[in-house]
């Protein structure tokens, strides 16, 4: 699976962003699919993870309420709606896919990496 992140940019305190990721080359379906961040001297770390019907989702406790995790299998991509942005939000937010399921995202097992993009929110 080759995965294209998008979305990303400058946005001040309180604003909103969507990332879209969008992804090709395998049954986008079978996949879990999951949004991580890596802010400056910080260690990357899950955001958020949705299952590959949709039915399932799980976030952070920093983005729990804040943030939406979707997916469109018909469109073959899977979005993060980031409301409430705060200057901690700031990072290179990246999409990740495991065929195992949703689980194994949450245990940072990965299959596909996309490449990341970048979220800053000024203060």
């Amino acid at each position: 699976v080759q995965l294209q992140a998008s979305g990303g940019g400058l946005v001040q305190t309180g604003g909103s962003l969507r990332l879209s990721c969008a992804a090709s080359g395998r049954t986008f379906s079978d996949y879990a699919m999951g949004w991580f961040r890596q802010a400056p001297g910080n260690e990357r770390e899950l955001v958020a993870v949705i299952s590959w019907s949709g039915g399932s989702t799980y976030y952070a406790d920093s983005v729990r309420g804040r943030f939406t995790i979707t997916r469109d299998n018909a469109e073959n991509t899977v979005y993060l709606q980031m409301n409430g942005l705060k200057p901690e939000d700031t990072a290179v937010y990246y999409c990740a896919a495991a065929l195992k399921g949703l689980g194994y995202i949450i245990k940072n097992e990965i299959d596909y990496w996309g490449k990341g993009t970048l979220v800053t929110v000024s203060s």
